[in-house]
């Protein structure tokens, strides 16, 4: 069987069906890599440097020479190494997709020793550059997006979660960034992955919703740019900020009560520090008043500071989207509802309850059935 080289779109819908061997170094791939690739280095990442001084500085012939004797003793390892991957996904065919950093001669080495074989081989023409193309131009379409809005504490991921369960089509973006949005949204999660694989994660996700609901508008969380150390691709985020806004309105003490049960448990001194790195905004009073009732177990008037201060935030965002959410602050009400903007929806609710509130807002976009 000949390899076979294919562009990036059929590589990437050939991925969900075959695995995806990565075969550049272990510091590219730990950078970032396709998701769910597995890494099989051609060399590691002394060996690559070596080969690619040679190269620099010799010739490419020399180079060759110099890699095969890295690549020869490795090739049996590399081998059962695939056949293993075949038998644990449990695949009938032997098919798997083999890339490189610009589809040269590091996947053509290992796709020409799978090949013979007896492995069928596909390579990304391009390799991993190519496929970094097509995460970009995925963050460039029109996506329909709908925002699920509203105060820190209204339950927003919980309420996506709901709207998933119930067949809509979803991003959670706070899941892919492995944070939750604030100061406090690394408490108890492991540590963030690369800008760089934050977006092929993000990218992976928008193309499977695409595949799944082909014509239904896309449900996400209001967040900032920035999720912790990552940051929203620019051409989505701009989309998101020209969707329509889904607010849900819940009381303030219901918001300060859901935190407590969120955030009331967890390790003191990570809380006291998540609230000394917003010191500057918080205010120096504001800060210490805040880490004294943690230190007295007053928790309930810890996340009252709190919350007040991420109020005031998420109120200033909501004033700053490209001159079109611009809400109205007087108090007056139109039939029985506060004043909303054309651009937003006001989804009123007595408590956070994620199942109620997603059947709200669903309520709110398709109208009661």
């Amino acid at each position: 069987m000949a390899v076979e080289k294919i562009g990036v779109d059929q590589f990437v819908q050939l991925s969900s069906l075959y695995p995806v061997i990565d075969v550049r170094s272990n510091a590219e791939f730990n950078h970032a890599h396709i998701p769910d690739a597995y890494s099989l280095p051609l060399f590691n990442d002394d060996e690559r440097k070596i080969v690619g001084t040679i190269y620099k500085q010799q010739s490419r012939e020399q180079a060759i020479k110099k890699g095969l004797e890295y690549f020869g003793p490795k090739m049996k390892e590399m081998i059962v190494f695939v056949e293993k991957i075949i038998t644990q996904e449990n695949l009938e065919k032997k098919n798997v997709l083999v890339h490189c950093w610009r589809g040269g001669m590091r996947s053509a080495a290992v796709a020409w020793l799978l090949d013979i074989y007896g492995f069928k081989v596909f390579t990304l023409i391009g390799g991993y550059k190519s496929y970094r193309n097509w995460v970009f131009k995925q963050f460039e379409k029109p996506w329909k997006i709908n925002i699920v809005g509203g105060y820190t504490g209204s339950g927003k991921t919980v309420i996506l979660s709901e709207l998933k369960n119930n067949n809509e089509a979803v991003i959670d973006l706070e899941g892919i960034a492995g944070h939750r949005g604030s100061a406090f949204g690394r408490i108890g999660l492991p540590e963030q992955t690369t800008v760089e694989m934050f977006e092929n994660n993000l990218a992976t996700t928008l193309s499977n919703v695409e595949k799944e609901h082909p014509n239904k508008n896309i449900w996400i969380e209001d967040e900032s740019q920035r999720i912790g150390a990552v940051s929203i691709p620019h051409m989505l985020w701009k989309n998101m900020r020209l969707s329509l806004v889904y607010f849900v309105d819940i009381p303030f003490e219901k918001r300060v009560s859901y935190l407590l049960e969120t955030y009331g448990k967890m390790d003191k001194l990570e809380l006291c520090e998540a609230i000394k790195r917003i010191q500057k905004k918080l205010g120096g009073l504001e800060t210490k008043t805040a880490i004294e009732y943690i230190g007295n177990d007053e928790m309930y008037k810890c996340f009252e500071i709190l919350l007040k201060y991420y109020d005031k935030l998420y109120l200033k965002s909501l004033h700053t989207r490209d001159s079109l959410y611009k809400i109205e602050e007087d108090k007056k009400e139109t039939t029985g509802e506060k004043r909303e903007n054309k651009f937003m929806k006001r989804v009123l609710s007595s408590e956070v309850n994620p199942i109620v509130n997603a059947q709200k807002i669903k309520e709110s976009f398709y109208g009661k059935c």
